[in-house]
């Protein structure tokens, strides 16, 4: 091994170490916690190593947020692969996603409630939130009904899913009414 790839190595393991702490002092404290001091004390680096990695907190949230969606990609994609029927495979993704939002409270606000500096919805969107979108596409898709395009019925189901999420997580919505709440989504929504 070169000594550039070495670096190149050793790099990355850093920002790896960076993203792994910062995520993990976030779901313990709240992103509030995450400062680049408390962070360079923990990894035991100084702050102008990371900052050599990162330019500061919004650009560690975007690391968290790119992440975050492939593993919720991940989980999407391996919650609805065994479903037998479109309406399981619609339940299955919803309950995948919440469950994905609150397992990962501080990854869930990387994604979809903080500045982490990436662009949604665009040209320029990065390839781990566009394959985010495309699990969930891939189960929602179908269940769009005739006439309606697919990547609408997406973003509205996400939403309801997302409205969930979040106001179970603040406590507007009793956590113990999931389930009906994702047959009535999945029942009046999708077309299955």
């Amino acid at each position: 091994m070169s000594v550039q790839e070495r670096k190149q190595r050793e790099r990355a393991e850093r920002e790896r170490l960076i993203v792994a702490t910062a995520r993990e002092i976030a779901e313990q404290q709240g992103w509030d916690a995450v400062t680049t001091r408390r962070l360079a004390e923990r990894i035991e680096y100084s702050q102008p190593v990371l900052y050599g990695h990162f330019r500061g907190k919004r650009e560690i949230i975007g690391a968290v947020a790119m992440e975050g969606a492939t593993e919720m990609a991940v989980a999407v994609r391996a919650a609805t692969s065994g479903a037998k029927s479109p309406r399981e495979r619609v339940a299955a993704l919803a309950h995948a996603y919440l469950d994905f939002a609150a397992r990962n409270p501080a990854v869930y606000d990387a994604l979809f409630q903080l500045d982490g500096g990436l662009a949604f919805a665009q040209e320029d969107t990065p390839e781990p939130l566009k394959d985010a979108f495309a699990a969930l596409m891939e189960s929602l898709g179908e269940a769009a009904g005739d006439g309606v395009e697919p990547g609408l019925f997406t973003e509205t189901f996400w939403a309801a899913l997302h409205g969930l999420a979040t106001l179970t997580r603040a406590g507007r919505l009793p956590p113990e009414y999931i389930e009906p709440r994702v047959e009535l989504l999945v029942d009046r929504l999708a077309v299955v």
